[in-house]
């Protein structure tokens, strides 16, 4: 919780950082990418511009937090679900599952940041580090490797043809699909 600016009767008036990054989210995925400025950010909020900008510094800044705080969330579930499921593959198998149970609410918000993202080529170094962070746990040298790392990418794909709804699919659909990606993976139940 930030502080910021003094009310009438002289105490500090918070902000929370957490409701400000709602607020940005909100304007992305109502107005789209183009949308997120500081500006819409604070009105969206119900704050000034200068209380985005003593959170976040900048636009750049904002997409960080916005980034970093859709990443952590998601590294959390991933961990929580592996720490469910022992064995040389629980990794992808927690991460094919967390894109397996993303609901519509959150693919929209992934597909909103991830095309405000491409307006900023400076986080893209960030995204590209947290995707070899995963990468890198899967040992490719072996067939059941090369098959985990498959799952792993083929989740990734058809979450992002998902979320920016290029192709769309029934409930049950989507259920097979990620039952088919997680038949790639060792010892899998599916």
């Amino acid at each position: 919780m930030e502080t910021k600016e003094r009310s009438g009767l002289g105490r500090p008036r918070s902000i929370d950082r957490n409701k400000v990054l709602d607020a940005a989210e909100a304007v992305v995925a109502r107005i789209g990418p183009a949308g997120l400025t500081i500006d819409a950010v604070a009105k969206e909020a119900g704050i000034t511009k200068g209380g985005v900008q003593y959170c976040f510094g900048t636009k750049d800044g904002l997409l960080k937090a916005m980034l970093e705080r859709w990443a952590a969330g998601f590294d959390t579930q991933v961990a929580r679900l592996a720490a469910e499921q022992p064995g040389p593959f629980a990794m992808v198998r927690a991460y094919v599952e967390a894109n397996r149970h993303t609901d519509e609410k959150d693919a929209s918000r992934s597909a909103a940041m991830l095309a405000t993202l491409i307006q900023s080529p400076d986080q893209l170094a960030d995204t590209r580090a947290w995707y070899r962070r995963y990468l890198t746990e899967i040992d490719p040298s072996s067939p059941e490797g090369r098959k985990a790392r498959l799952a792993f990418l083929a989740s990734e794909g058809i979450f992002f043809l998902h979320s920016f709804q290029f192709v769309q699919m029934t409930e049950a659909e989507w259920q097979e699909i990620f039952e088919d990606i997680m038949r790639l993976l060792p010892d899998s139940p599916a």
